[in-house]
């Protein structure tokens, strides 16, 4: 015999939760934005919206992030193009409207939950950066990079200066000139 776990929730609700938090982010921004005025807005209760999220960050990040390209880069196969199409898909996902509001206090909060901090790991993964590990295996094993390499430190070498750019130039700062720049610097890096 099963049991019954309740009736299944409703995808209307997790849609305007969605819609209510994304909004109300780019009314008030990060630091004012709360459970509660996004649960009226959409119509529900905060019980509803900590069923669907474990905080407000989660559901931020969530909604920041929910239409945000997750296709898989596709690799060329030569490495200074990869590597720049990595910068520049980790650039454009850093400075979309809402991500700009919602990174910095993102994470601030994952420096405290693990769980926050591993979702943030796995949007980064998920988001361009699929296969980079086979592709960077294959080019140490070509020579192309240094043998000692692997795609984390990559990973950490891109978003961290997106991150940082981003506090000292502003969203506005990462173009296409900053991306050529620190494709280049990356690649001095990897390099054997």
């Amino acid at each position: 015999m099963s049991k019954d776990n309740g009736r299944p929730r409703d995808a209307r609700i997790d849609s305007a939760v969605l819609d209510a938090a994304t909004a109300l982010l780019a009314e008030v921004g990060y630091a004012d934005l709360t459970v509660a005025a996004i649960a009226d807005r959409a119509g529900t209760s905060r019980p509803a919206v900590y069923r669907r999220w474990p905080s407000k960050a989660h559901l931020v990040h969530e909604a920041a992030f929910r239409d945000a390209d997750a296709t898989p880069t596709a690799h060329t196969g030569v490495l200074e193009d990869d590597v720049r199409t990595l910068v520049r898909r980790t650039a454009d996902l850093l400075t979309t409207p809402l991500a700009r509001l919602a990174v910095p206090g993102l994470i601030a909060e994952a420096a405290a939950d693990p769980s926050l901090h591993a979702r943030l790991l796995e949007r980064f993964s998920t988001q361009g950066w699929i296969g980079v590990e086979d592709y960077l295996r294959a080019a140490a094993e070509s020579g192309a990079v240094r043998p000692d390499l692997d795609a984390v430190t990559v990973m950490e070498l891109v978003i961290g200066a997106a991150l940082v750019a981003m506090l000292v130039r502003g969203p506005e700062g990462l173009t296409d000139e900053w991306v050529e720049r620190t494709a280049s610097v990356v690649l001095q890096g990897i390099r054997p």
